[in-house]
C-alpha cells in the first residue's frame, strides 16, 4: 500500500456532526449510535473534498467518521493550536473551490462550520497519532519484504533500486502499510460494536 493510499485511509475518516442551527429540507440516510447522517451531510463532504463519490460510498465513510469521533469524545486528544486549525480550514476551502458557494447555499454549512471540522479533522489525526503512533517499528525482514512485494515502487527509469539504496522509502511506506491495516481492523472493530443503520431507500 503506497502513502497515498494510506492517507486516503486516514483523510477518509475526517467528517460528520451536525451542520448547525440553520434548517433545511433533508433526510436521514444512516444513523451511527442513534446519531443521524443526513443528505446535506453527505453533500457537502463530498463538496469540500473530505470523501468520495458517489453517495453510497460517501455514506460509508460518514459512518466511520462518526464512530472516530466518538471515540476522539472519549479519550479527548490535545486541542489543535488556533493556526493549525486555520491552515486546515484553508485547506478544506481550496478543496470545495468554486464549487463552495453552491455547496454553502445548498447545505447550510457556513465558515464557522468548515473551521469547526478543521478542529475535528485535526483532533481526530491527533488521536490516530496518539493510539497507533506516526511510524509503526518493524524489523529489517520486514522492510526487506516489502521491498520484494513492491519492486514498482522502488524501479527508477526502468532500473530495480538496491535495497541499501531504497532500504529508507521501503522502511517508510511498510511502516505506513502496517499502519493502515491496523487502523483499518481498529474500525471493523468499532462497526462491529456499533448500532449503524441506514434506510433501505436512500436517494
Amino acid at each position: 500500500m503506497k502513502p497515498g493510499s494510506v492517507a486516503c485511509v486516514v483523510l477518509l475518516l475526517v467528517w460528520l456532526s451536525p451542520l448547525g442551527a440553520q434548517q433545511l429540507l433533508d433526510r436521514i440516510v444512516a444513523r451511527v449510535n442513534g446519531v443521524p447522517v443526513t443528505l446535506t451531510d453527505v453533500k457537502a463532504a463530498i463538496a469540500l473534498g473530505i470523501v468520495v463519490a458517489p453517495e453510497s460510498a460517501a455514506i460509508e465513510q460518514l459512518i466511520d467518521r462518526q464512530l472516530v469521533l466518538n471515540e476522539v469524545a472519549r479519550f479527548v486528544p490535545p486541542e489543535p493550536a488556533a493556526a493549525a486549525v486555520a491552515v486546515e480550514t484553508g485547506l478544506l476551502m481550496t478543496q470545495a473551490g468554486a464549487k463552495l458557494p453552491e455547496a454553502m447555499a445548498t447545505t447550510g454549512i457556513d465558515e464557522t462550520r468548515i473551521r469547526e471540522i478543521a478542529r475535528e479533522n485535526l483532533r481526530i489525526q491527533a488521536y490516530l497519532n496518539q493510539r497507533f503512533g506516526v511510524n509503526v517499528q518493524l524489523t529489517e525482514e520486514e522492510v526487506a519484504q516489502y521491498y520484494r512485494i513492491h519492486p514498482e515502487e522502488f524501479t527508477r527509469r526502468g532500473t530495480l533500486m538496491p535495497f541499501t539504496e531504497a532500504e529508507p522509502l521501503a522502511r517508510e511506506r511498510a511502516s505506513a502499510e502496517r499502519r493502515a491495516l491496523t487502523v483499518a481492523q481498529w474500525m471493523r472493530d468499532l462497526r462491529g460494536r456499533a448500532e449503524i443503520s441506514i434506510p433501505v431507500s436512500k436517494f
